[in-house]
Parts: C-alpha cells; structure tokens; sequence
C-alpha cells in the first residue's frame, strides 16, 4: 500500500486546464451521459470527478516515500498511451499528469486501453485491497460512478429520495443487469405505452385530414374588471408560434363587439413579415392590458382571479360541453404524415371536447379513490407546495397551492394512466427506471412548460432552479412520438442507461442516510470525496418533490421512497437537509448560518472518523459568496481536517442561464484535505501570518499561468491559505488567545477579526499589486505614489469579474440579483431597463474594501451604488452629470444611449475654449447635510480616476481638443493618469463600452 506519509498526485500538480476543458465540453454534450439520465441539480462533471480521484488514488512519484514497485509498473502501464517515458522521477509525474487530463475527455472514458491503463494504475497503487471511495452527499452520482469505473468500491448516499432513486439506478440497477438494460427498459416500457395509449386515445384526437396534434398552445385567462366591458383577456406573453427563418407564424386577434354580451377576441394564424406586426403581449409582470377596451388590471386582481381558478390552467365549461371561462385554447400544432416541418390551426369543438372528456374521466378517478376509503395514495398529487417566501417558489400566489395545481386535468389523467399501467406491471428489474421515465415525462407535462418558438417544441419546467408562475402554456400530446412525449421519454432514459455502464465489475453500495451518521465501521474508507450543499444556493429537497410526488405513485411501497426520518412527512425529507434556509425549523429553530455550520461540522466529523489514516479526502465547493464558504471551512475545520492542496476546475459553461450577465463562479474549487493528527501542535499567529502573503501570492501566480481568474481565482486561495492554518490544533496569537477561523472582519483584532478576512485581505492586496503596481502594497499607509481609494475599488472591483474562461464577461451580475429579477419578473411595477454597470454581491466586496482601508460609504453615489445585496460599479456614461454638469451630461448622454453623430460645431461646453483642459468637479456637498470639520477634510476634489472617466466621455462625445488638453495637463501632473488607465484598459471586459472609450482615448497619449 502506500505509506502514510507518501503525498498524493493530487496533492503535489494536476492538469485544471485540460480537465476544465474537457469538463466543458461534456456538459455541452445533450444526449449519451450518465447526468441525462435524469435531472439533478448541480451534478459534478464526470471528467472533473474521474480526473481528481486519479490524483487522489496514484502516490506522486516524485515523492520520496512513493513505493519503487508502483513506479516501475506505472511506467510499463503508461507506455501504452503515453509511450517512451523518461528516466527520472519527473518524467514519471509528468506522464501520469498527461494521463489524467487525456482521460477525462468524455470520448476516452469507455475507451478499452485507457480503461485498463487507469485501473492498472490503480491496482498497482492499492495492490493489496480495493480502495473504498465514499461519497455521503452523492445527489446525482458522479463521483461513485467514477469511482466504479476506476476499479474501486464505491459507497453512495444521500438524504434526498429522488437522488436516492437515481443512484439506485445508476450504481446499482444497470450494472447489475448490464448491457441489456435500455432493451430491456424500451420492451416493458413500449407494453405501458400502448396501454396507455388505448386508455387516451379519445382525448387526444389525431384531426380529420389525417394531421396529428403535438402541442396545444393554451393561455390562462382573466376578466376585465372595467364597469363597461368585462371580456375575458388572454395572458399571453408572446404571440409568436413559429420564428424560425422561412416559417415564420403568429397570432393576431381581431375584436368582436357585441351589443348584448361582453366583447371577445378571435384570432387568427398569419405569417408575419415585420417583427411589429405581431401583437404586444397581453400581460407584463403580472398587469394584464385588456385589448378590448385597453384598461390595465393590477397585478394584485391577476392574482386574486387567478387564485379563485387554482391557478387558472383548466378550462371551465358548462353542462353541455361548452366553453365558458378559464383557460383558452389558442393555437394548436400538428405534423403532417410524410411531411416536415410543424403547421398550426385555430383551435375546435372536438379539440375542447376532448379537453371536457378528460375532465370528467379524471373526475370519476377521484370518486372512486374516495369511495375505496381513500386508504391509499390519491391518483393526483394533493402534497402540499412548499409555503410562500421559499427560494424559487411564486406559483402560491397564483393558487397553485398542491403540487397536482401543476397540471391540467388531461396532463394528470395522462400521468395517472401512466402510473398505474407502470404499476402493475409484471416486477421488472427495469421497473425503477421505468418510474424515472415517468418522472422525467411530468416535467415537460405541466403548465409552466413554454412554447419554444426557436425549435417549435414545448419547453420544460426545470430551466433554472425554479418554480416561477406562468401564463401561457405548451401542453405536449404524451401518448405521440414528439418532444413531451412519453416514447422520447423512453429513448432518452434508454439511451442514457447505456452511458451508465462503465464495465466494473462492482456494484455500489446505495443509501438513503444523514451524512453525519454512516452506516459504515472506523477507519474503513481510503477516499472521502464529496460535493456538499451550497449553503442557500439550491432548495433541493422542495425541487425534487416535484418529482418525488408522481416517482412514488409509481412505485407507492418502495423503501427510498419515504422519509425515514419522519414517517408523517409526505415529502423529501426535510429536517436534517444541510441548507441555510430561515423559512425552515430545526429542533423550532430558524435553519440560518450556525444551523448549516453544525451539519458541516457533523458530517465531516464524521467523515474523519471513517477515513483510515492513510486516506485522503476531497471536497467540492462553489459558492458565490465569502459567507457560505466561511460557513463550510468552519465545519471542515471543526471536523478535523487539513488542507493540502487545491485545484479550480472550469465546470461552468458560461452560456448557461445562471451566467448569462451574471457574476457566477465558473470554476470549482476542489479542496484536497487529511485528516489532522489528533496531537496536532498549536500555531502561533505571528508565523502563520507572516507565512500568508508568499503562500497566496505563489498560488496565484501559479493559477493565473493556468488562465484561472476573477472570483475563481479569489476563492481558490482558500486552499492555499487554510493549509497554514488547519495544520495546527489552533492558531494563538502571542497573549494566548485563539485566532479563529471567521469572526467579526470589522475588528481590529485578530482573535475578533478571524483568520479568514486576513485572506480575504491578503487577495485584494496582492491583487492590486499586480494591476496598480508594488506602490498599492502600502496604499492602505498613505503611501506616495499609490492612486486613491476609488481607483483602488473600482480596479480591485473590475478585476474579480474577470472570466476563468476568457470572456472577461460585460454588464456582468451576480446570481443572487439575477435569481432576484427573475423570481420578482412578474411582480414588479414597472420594467426593468437593463442593468448598466458591473455588479457583484455586498459581501465580497466589504470582504476586500474593509480591510484595504475603503470606506463603501464614501462612495455611495459616486462610483457605486448598493441595491438589495448587490454592490453595482456605475457606468462612465452615468458619471457624465457629476463630472460635467447639467450641459455635459445632457450632450454625452446623446451620444452614448441615443448614438447620435456629434457635429463637428457642438460644444460640449459653450463657455469653454477647446484648447483648455476642462474643469472636473470633485466630490459635491449633498444639500442640507451637516457639514463638520471631519466632513469638510473628506470633500476632496478630482480624483485620478474622475481624470481617466473625464477623458473618457471626452472621447465618447467627439471633443478632441479638450481630451488633447487634458491629456497634456495630466503628464504634467504625473504617472498616475496614464497607469490607472494602461490599468483599467487591461481590466475592462471585452466588448464593454468603457474598454471601447478607454483605448481609443489611450490612441490619443503622444507617444
């Protein structure tokens, strides 16, 4: 085995370029994985997974305590892909480096030779027993599935039925039944189609001209509440079917008045040839307009109807079949036999017919669960939605109040069919994959499903990790061969179950368990790898009861499908979730920050005591804020556990919905730990202190020649910084008192202030170091030559926005604005215009202006503005007024928003000769403030950064003989003006309109 002592791959290098990119690009892939199989949140990329446990498993062979037996059959084994290797030890290391980065690429990983490289590898490394990889937070299963394809044992849990469910599949089902498994899954599950099928037919008529109906295109509706109309108004967002170049299709309406009724619409189907010849939506953040009579409901009296409709997704009908209130048909697509393409028709009396048909047979499902004493499940979920104020939820508001106001009737009597024909079927090995088909089918069968008119399919539920409200509504025919059908479901699970085998020889071992308390003995497991939960960034469990409600209809008696927990719980477990969540209870307490740092604490207590001595451990972590990592370093450790090494994975693609202008972390951040000697000796804070800047500044070094960036290069310090400190039993400083990990970052202090916002601190400086020059080292001193505070913000500022991936992202946001937007997308009173600026979260910038001695306040208005949380870097185009006065900024905004052509005669300032460098205001005096000897001294003037914004607009708006003036004035004046801009020019993202302003003004700098 190897020694104790001998460091790990992991430990020493590893390839986070060529493993990021291969991450990538297997989440890019959108059929053929294992993650397809059925959706989970945040699941780890395989490449990331399989690359990382490589490094923990192989010693370094470079190391003096790795086994000389491991190195002269490691070379034999790596001959087969990597040919003639070197004599030396580094020779060696440098192969097995290549080796896993070439081995996470997806397209390798069934690949004959290098599966039986990497397991020779292993088994040479591990040649006395199979190494045990433990994995208590495995959600969708990566990391014991990579586990298994490397030879090993693998223990997988999780508290989460549904991601229990999924890895049961996974680890344990295919497997064992191999490569028969979408065979045998696409038999049994065509036998339940066609029953199905039988049952539905009726209700999912295939037209008189042979055309078979995809997708019913409906929209919820309402009344008007004006005393002299009272139509009913379709919500509909967008009246567009189709937009796809050449087959272009909408809806218009025309008004039909009546003398003795209320006026109503009637549509047509037309091909548009301008874009504004389609109509306007109907309804906007919640206020419908009425097209009849143009009045406009509040949002409020929205809700309010929509509440007394549940949610208003059904149709309302009176005795005889007919059409009298609730959800409007409006459209519906067909595909024609032999044809391509989709065509669309107005709705019919047979399309409502069938619609009425479902409604009563649904109905008489109900009576007749009630009439058997209604002893078991009810056929349509009646669990109750999570209450309103939960991360992601709004449909409350709508009077969705039960996960089955979800659907429509006929969407429930499809589901229900289905359920029961899965049911009874004969007992299948396949019968829980056949369950997540179903499971998966349901999530493209509700009425939050959009009409996709790019692709001109039906959308899905999950396209962020949330539950918003909807208007208008695809409803997909599932007994068709088309997407949102249940054969596609099948195809897809098929196709994925495939993915899943891996050729090991082992089966892992699936629980459902608290991972604070394993069912395994001490100092069994040689791999600790895990990816815990991200503080209050996902609510897992209320997510997954969506799916949670139909799996366990499906298969009502099956043991993960319970909380074990609580048996009077009807959901996914919820007490025990590891989540910073204050809408829930624990023991009748808020679940806040200390709450989320006990479970941490517990579960890696845990996780140490099943480590054997010689293991090793690896965490996982990405969250966007300095507090939830505060949070799990504390319970890692409190857990008693070292870091040694960590490496930033891209795993992230920045074109997903949660990047898109946002300030989201590309990289994760994988945390290579040991557990710490219980005679750990204690540190003193002078060494550990004086140790940090070197350790932190190589490290970023180190990752910067990697191409890592911005926040993920801000985060991934952590490593480096917590291995000083977690190797020691505790840190005092020289009078004894401990020096924790977090604390109070406004103390001065350090047994108050807490190790980790001396990091925080250590980053920025070294940070501006590198953009601002070795000057800004001493900035915080007063020191000659360092600029002033708002050039040290905004450039500290511009550059944790940077990309990992290069794009050097423009108008960025961060996630927790973004989330904010789009749960409040239907709420707000007006619209929004789009966010200018640069904007990260409040939190990570007070963790490095405070130390840096940058009072935020001081700012407020000037260069930032802080709104909900987010702390916005306001653009140079909204620093026209202040820096110019009412004229300068009225002729600037012109020209920035409007993009008029200046005339050569306009005169930015009429009263001012151009060859005079222009006068720049400072900082203004608000009226009526209380003007104090301390607050005079703070009233500064211009500063080096309001020059470079100054000479900014002064190119932006064509007066280049004041920006030629100004120019002259600064070289005058010094170096600043030239290294802040050389500085921001490097740090402004691409495509922005301040880099564009800023390198053309640095092309007029005589040279």
């Amino acid at each position: 085995m190897i020694p104790k002592e001998c460091k790990r791959l992991a430990e020493v290098d590893f390839p986070i370029a060529v493993v990021g990119r291969h991450a990538l690009a297997e989440k890019a892939r959108r059929m053929g994985t294992p993650h397809q199989l059925h959706l989970w949140w945040a699941w780890r990329p395989l490449a990331a997974c399989r690359a990382i446990l490589l490094g923990l498993l192989l010693p370094d062979p470079c190391d003096e305590h790795c086994p000389v037996d491991f190195r002269e059959k490691a070379r034999g084994l790596l001959a087969k892909t990597e040919g003639t290797i070197g004599p030396e030890n580094h020779d060696l290391q440098k192969a097995l480096l290549h080796f896993i980065g070439d081995f996470a690429n997806w397209d390798l990983s069934t690949h004959s030779v290098y599966l039986e490289v990497s397991r020779g590898l292993v088994k040479t490394a591990h040649p006395e027993e199979t190494p045990l990889v433990v994995d208590p937070f495995a959600g969708g299963g990566s990391i014991p599935l990579e586990a298994l394809r490397l030879g090993c044992e693998a223990f997988a849990s999780d508290l989460n039925s549904v991601a229990c469910l999924i890895l049961k599949s996974k680890l344990d089902d295919i497997p064992r039944i191999g490569i028969d498994t979408p065979d045998e899954l696409l038999s049994v599950g065509s036998k339940v189609l066609e029953n199905t099928r039988n049952d539905l037919s009726e209700i999912y008529p295939i037209d008189a001209d042979g055309s078979i109906p995809i997708a019913y295109i409906w929209a919820r509706t309402v009344r008007c509440e004006s005393p002299n109309c009272g139509a009913q108004i379709p919500l509909i967002r967008s009246f567009w079917l189709s937009k796809k170049t050449g087959r272009k299709r909408a809806l218009a309406y025309h008004i039909v008045r009546s003398s003795d009724q209320h006026s109503h619409l009637e549509f047509e189907i037309f091909e548009p040839k301008e874009d504004n010849e389609v109509p306007r939506a109907t309804v906007t953040r919640a206020k419908a307009t009425c097209p009849c009579c143009g009045i406009v409901l509040a949002a409020e009296r929205v809700r309010s109807q929509l509440c007394e409709q549940r949610g208003g997704a059904d149709t309302v009908f009176d005795g005889q079949g007919r059409r009298i209130d609730g959800a409007r048909l409006v459209a519906v697509a067909t595909v024609k036999p032999g044809q391509q393409g989709r065509y669309y028709r107005l709705p019919n009396e047979i399309d409502y017919k069938a619609v009425f048909e479902s409604q009563k047979r649904l109905q008489d499902k109900l009576d007749e669960w009630k009439k058997s004493g209604s002893e078991t499940l009810c056929p349509v979920p009646d669990e109750p939605l999570p209450p309103i104020g939960t991360l992601g939820f709004r449909v409350q508001r709508y009077g969705m109040l039960k996960w089955g106001d979800l659907f429509t009737a006929r969407q429930k009597l499809a589901l229900v069919s289905l359920s029961e024909h899965a049911r009874n079927t004969p007992i299948s090995s396949v019968r829980e994959l056949l369950a997540l088909s179903i499971s998966k089918l349901a999530e493209r069968n509700n009425t939050i499903c959009d009409w996709m008119v790019s692709v001109e399919c039906p959308g899905h539920l999950y396209t962020q990790q949330v539950i918003p409200p909807a208007w208008d509504f695809a409803e997909a025919s599932p007994i068709g061969d088309s997407s949102g059908s249940f054969s596609l479901a099948l195809e897809h699970t098929a196709a994925n179950a495939a993915a899943c085998l891996t050729g090991s020889e082992h089966i892992a071992d699936v629980h459902q368990l608290d991972a604070a308390n394993l069912s395994l003995p001490d100092e069994s497991t040689f791999i600790f790898f895990t990816d815990p939960p991200y503080y209050d960034a996902v609510p897992y469990s209320d997510l997954s009861d969506f799916f949670f409600v139909w799996l366990k209809r499906v298969l009502p008696s099956h043991p993960l499908l319970r909380d074990r927990y609580d048996p009077h719980n009807p959901l996914t477990t919820k007490s025990l979730e590891a989540v910073q969540d204050e809408t829930k209870e624990y023991n009748g307490q808020p679940k806040g920050r200390e709450f989320f740092e006990q479970r941490m604490t517990h579960a890696f207590t845990e996780g140490r005591r099943i480590l054997r001595q010689d293991g090793v451990a690896c965490v996982v972590f990405a969250h966007k804020t300095t507090e939830g990592w505060e949070a799990l370093l504390s319970g890692m450790n409190l857990g008693g556990w070292v870091i040694t090494g960590s490496w930033p994975i891209a795993t992230e693609r920045t074109a997903r919905m949660r990047a898109r202008d946002s300030a989201a972390l590309e990289s994760s951040v994988h945390l290579i730990c040991r557990p710490r000697p219980a005679d750990a000796p204690v540190g003193d804070w002078g060494e550990v202190f004086g140790e940090l800047p070197k350790r932190v500044g190589d490290w970023m070094e180190r990752l910067q020649s990697e191409g890592v960036r911005g926040a993920d290069l801000v985060f991934a310090c952590i490593g480096p910084a917590l291995e000083i400190y977690s190797k020691y039993s505790k840190v005092e400083d020289a009078a004894g008192r401990e020096v924790p990990l977090g604390g109070n970052p406004e103390a001065v202090e350090p047994h108050e202030r807490g190790f980790l916002s001396y990091v925080w601190e250590t980053v920025g400086r070294v940070a501006l170091e590198q953009v601002l020059g070795t000057a800004e080292a001493k900035a915080r001193n007063g020191a000659a030559g360092a600029v002033e505070e708002d050039a040290r913000l905004t450039a500290l500022f511009l550059w944790t926005l940077q990309s990992t991936n290069g794009q050097n992202g423009n108008n960025q946001r961060p996630q927790a604005e973004e989330e904010a937007e789009e749960e409040e997308v239907d709420e707000e009173e007006t619209p929004k215009r789009k966010t200018k600026g640069f904007s990260l979260i409040f939190d990570v910038v007070r963790r490095f202006a405070q130390p840096l001695g940058i009072r935020l306040p001081d700012w407020e208005g000037r260069i930032i503005e802080t709104k909900k949380g987010i702390v916005r870097l306001l653009a140079v185009s909204e620093r026209a007024k202040q820096l110019f006065g009412d004229a300068g900024a009225s002729a600037i905004a012109d020209r920035l928003e409007e993009q008029r052509e200046v005339s050569p005669q306009m005169m930015l300032f009429p009263d001012m000769q151009e060859v005079t460098a222009p006068k720049i205001k400072g900082r203004r005096k608000k009226a009526g403030a209380n003007v104090t000897d301390e607050a005079l001294q703070a009233q500064r003037g211009a500063t080096t950064l309001d020059r470079v914004h100054a000479a900014m607009l002064l190119q932006a708006s064509g007066r280049a003989n004041a920006l030629r003036a100004l120019i002259k004035a600064e070289q005058q004046r010094g170096q600043d003006f030239l290294r802040l801009a050389n500085a921001l020019s490097a740090l402004y993202p691409k495509g922005s309109e301040e880099k564009r302003l800023i390198d053309a003004m640095l092309l007029a700098v005589p040279r």
